[in-house]
């Protein structure tokens, strides 16, 4: 058994190559071979989102607080709301953040493929972001 105490490990930032806004990365978690699942929880300030991005073997999402907002290439963009669980399907091209005026968080979970558990693209445009 592992053990992983809360402020252990300090906050980060979401990498501006990966995110629009301001976002905060706290209690980064991966399993040891041969587990293959990882996650963090996820701050999205308002207007805050990620760019376009698939996962291998899919990813779920666990809202916590918050309004936001996720998208699957080609569908509408979705509300999620505290208690909701998102899943993505492997290879789903999606996006997923905060509201223009409410901060989110949420669990993300996703496993690991040959070492890869994400595939990020282009980022989501205003427009999309507002459609």
């Amino acid at each position: 058994m592992q053990i992983k105490r809360i402020g252990s490990q300090p906050s980060g930032k979401g990498p501006a190559e990966y995110f629009t806004g301001t976002v905060r990365l706290d209690s980064p978690f991966s399993a040891s071979a041969p587990a293959r699942v990882g996650g963090a929880i996820v701050t999205f300030e308002p207007g805050a989102r990620t760019a376009w991005h698939t996962h291998p073997l899919g990813q779920t999402l666990i809202v916590t607080s918050g309004c936001g907002w996720a998208q699957r290439e080609g569908g509408p963009v979705e509300e999620i709301r505290p208690g909701d669980v998102v899943w993505f399907e492997p290879g789903e091209k999606h996006w997923h953040g905060a509201t223009a005026t409410t901060a989110m968080t949420h669990i993300a979970i996703a496993e690991s493929l040959d070492g890869k558990i994400v595939d990020w693209m282009e980022k989501v445009s205003d427009e999309q972001y507002r459609a």
